[in-house]
């Protein structure tokens, strides 16, 4: 049976402020390049799943090697927040990236005042994404526009907001849990809730607490990965489609997907996408029901 030689799986980095999420990716692609020019071969890919903006810190999800091709199934998992906002103020960001502006006579809501307005933000939402999003808008990214100095009407999206309280609240400084869907901008949150209360809110701080299974507890710093500790940082590929059900594939029918050619199994699919193990618990590849009793694989890591 053959797998990659080169790394392969998941790392669940912890985030520092002041690091963008490609300079996180680019430390470890030096440790992969290093890696490769001294085993003779092709570094491998590393790509992040989800990006943070600088003012953040928390979980940061790097696939490594041909994990790359689950970048959109990381992606898609709920993820928790720590958002701290300040009332009473606005930037054309939503958050402290761009110059602050204080509202005259900005009104002071109360604890009690602001649980109230958080039900109405709960289950599926529209929500207007900041205009200094990395969002394209005909071909070009919409921060771009904005630092052009014009900025695009963004239309609202549907967002699932799962959960959303109040951790600390003292004027003017709010503190949001939230847990949530992919998509979901943390400064929009923050702006919209305010504007429910009659006022506006900046947001000064940021940290992704969870994605899915990864969470900040169990995250690594970035310099961390190393030559020496990259393949014992690196977690199984398997967490990245934990949602998925499975099939256990024997070592024959290892060899058949990895060619690309379908499996016959006695039952009928278990659904639209298949995750496909073997005898290890290893992730062979991504199955998609052909059929009735036949998978077809549509991606290949043995």
């Amino acid at each position: 049976m053959v797998y990659p030689s080169m790394p392969f799986g998941l790392l669940n980095l912890n985030k520092p402020a002041g690091l963008t999420s490609r300079d996180a990716v680019n430390r470890v692609q030096r440790v992969l390049k290093s890696l490769g020019k001294a085993a003779d071969a092709k570094p491998a890919k590393v790509g992040h799943a989800g990006t943070l903006d600088p003012i953040a810190t928390g979980v940061l999800v790097l696939c490594v090697g041909s994990a790359t091709k689950l970048i959109e199934h990381v992606q898609r998992m709920p993820k928790r927040y720590r958002g701290t906002f300040l009332l009473g103020r606005r930037s054309a960001s939503d958050d402290t990236e761009l110059e602050v502006t204080g509202l005259p006579d900005a009104p002071r809501p109360t604890l009690g005042q602001i649980e109230a307005a958080l039900p109405a933000f709960l289950g599926e939402i529209q929500q207007v994404p900041p205009a200094y999003s990395a969002i394209k808008v005909g071909g070009r990214k919409s921060y771009d526009m904005a630092r052009a100095g014009n900025p695009p009407e963004l239309p609202p999206r549907p967002v699932t907001i799962y959960e959303l309280s109040v951790e600390r609240y003292e004027y003017p400084e709010l503190v949001l849990n939230l847990h949530c869907g992919s998509g979901t901008y943390v400064r929009s949150i923050g702006r919209d809730v305010a504007r429910a209360l009659g006022t506006a809110a900046v947001m000064s701080a940021l940290e992704r607490t969870e994605i899915g299974p990864f969470t900040v507890a169990d995250g690594i710093e970035p310099d961390a990965a190393t030559e020496t500790t990259l393949s014992d940082l690196l977690q199984p590929a398997t967490l990245a489609v934990a949602g998925l059900p499975r099939v256990q594939v024997n070592a024959a029918e290892v060899e058949e997907l990895r060619n690309g050619r379908f499996i016959a199994r006695g039952d009928e699919p278990l659904a639209d996408e298949v995750a496909a193990v073997d005898e290890a618990g290893r992730l062979v590849a991504l199955l998609k029901p052909r059929g009735t009793e036949r998978y077809q694989p549509v991606r290949n890591f043995a």
